[in-house]
């Protein structure tokens, strides 16, 4: 298989009228060929120097922690001045109108996760859209979606719950590749000079494929996904950053653990099995996270391990991770700081993307129940989609 920056990088056209172009690149620290290189020495190797580099959250290398904004600045590794699209402000999300001015060309290449809350597509998207706008040409890298392009899970975004982890309404766990959802937003919203977006789709790619099958290697995408392991399960497990709970940030398995000083694991762990939920088990364990919630404190909580990652649903199983901890803990809590930039909605409002599914699990519904009402959004979300899917489905 080819990732859609080997496919750009052996396209001797592109590569002419980029050499022509004054270009801009988004990249960050997952922008690598499949020999490690990264997209802005391989466009130096073949004579294109980008005149100015975007990033995303996290920053170039992934080194700034999650909502932690980045500031713009001089990069020792490219030698190049970076500009920061997530800075310290709603505003900052969005590419100044005049930072393009003075470009032809924008070559945009992010590692997507398959899941909602995951901001570099928004990212990518801004800029796209900007950029057309104003004429230039859009190269956009499509990469797999890591934990596969077929199955899909979760509901959509109700109005007035949008933010930078759900600025579209898509599924939680979407089925799709960034080229297809760039795609798909672009002609949904009808942004003109569509024609100057180029897909540099892959070859050879199977949309049934996680990562570790596409032959590719892992380069951590953010600081807190490590492995393929970390983004089969952040779908369901990314909702536990809606709450007071530890998701396992500042440990060596974000998302793979959860839990706080006041957790009952056993009972935990006990009333989780009893759901039989598919495709997972879970096992007490404490753990003192270094960073972020209850940091230097020793947590007692659960490990999750996907035992069937074809039939595991992170969705499913994350609802019902807070199904349980709101009924066996009184201390149990929401998240009410502010998240995102966005301080008139709870953080798990934000992520569900409606305050419906809070209000049921307030009420203790039962998680199987609360997926089911998701049945109408998910057919939507299927009708949709499948207009805009690239790679065949089997």
């Amino acid at each position: 298989m080819q990732t859609g920056l080997e496919v750009l990088l052996s396209d001797d056209a592109i590569l002419k009228k980029l050499r022509q172009s004054k270009t801009a690149v988004l990249a960050h620290a997952a922008s690598v060929t499949q020999t490690g290189e990264h997209i802005i020495f391989a466009l130096r190797r073949h004579g294109i120097d980008p005149s100015k580099i975007f990033a995303p959250e996290h920053g170039l290398w992934g080194a700034a922690q999650d909502m932690e904004g980045v500031d713009h600045g001089f990069d020792t590794i490219v030698e190049r001045n970076i500009i920061s699209l997530y800075g310290h402000s709603l505003d900052s999300l969005s590419p100044d109108d005049a930072l393009l001015d003075d470009l032809d060309a924008v070559v945009i290449d992010i590692q997507d996760v398959g899941a909602r809350y995951y901001t570099f597509v928004y990212t990518a998207l801004f800029l796209t859209q900007a950029a057309l706008k104003k004429g230039l040409h859009v190269y956009l890298i499509d990469r797999p979606n890591p934990i596969n392009g077929i199955q899909t899970e979760g509901n959509l975004i109700q109005p007035d719950f949008h933010s930078f982890v759900g600025m579209r309404s898509v599924m939680t766990r979407h089925g799709m590749t960034a080229g297809e959802l760039i795609t798909m937003w672009c002609s949904l919203d009808n942004t003109p000079n569509i024609q100057n977006l180029h897909i540099s789709w892959m070859h050879g790619y199977n949309r049934n494929d996680f990562y570790d099958q596409t032959g590719c290697f892992w380069a951590m995408p953010s600081p807190n996904m490590p492995n393929i392991e970390t983004a089969i399960i952040y779908p369901g497990m990314c909702l536990i950053e809606g709450t007071n709970l530890s998701e396992g940030r500042g440990t060596t398995r974000p998302f793979e653990v959860f839990g706080a000083p006041w957790v009952k694991s056993n009972a935990t762990c006990e009333s989780l099995k009893l759901l039989n939920l598919p495709g997972i088990a879970f096992r007490p364990l404490d753990f003192k996270p270094m960073f972020q919630k209850h940091a230097l404190k020793t947590c007692h909580g659960i490990e999750m391990h996907v035992t069937d990652r074809k039939t595991f649903k992170p969705v499913l199983t994350g609802i019902a991770i807070l199904c349980v901890m709101h009924a066996l803990h009184e201390e149990f809590a929401w998240r009410t700081e502010t998240y995102e930039f966005v301080n008139d909605r709870l953080a798990i409002d934000l992520l569900f993307g409606n305050d419906n599914i809070r209000k049921s699990i307030e009420k203790q519904s039962n998680p199987y129940k609360i997926v089911e009402s998701f049945e109408t959004e998910t057919r939507n979300w299927l009708q949709v989609r499948k207009d805009f899917l690239h790679y065949p489905e089997s």
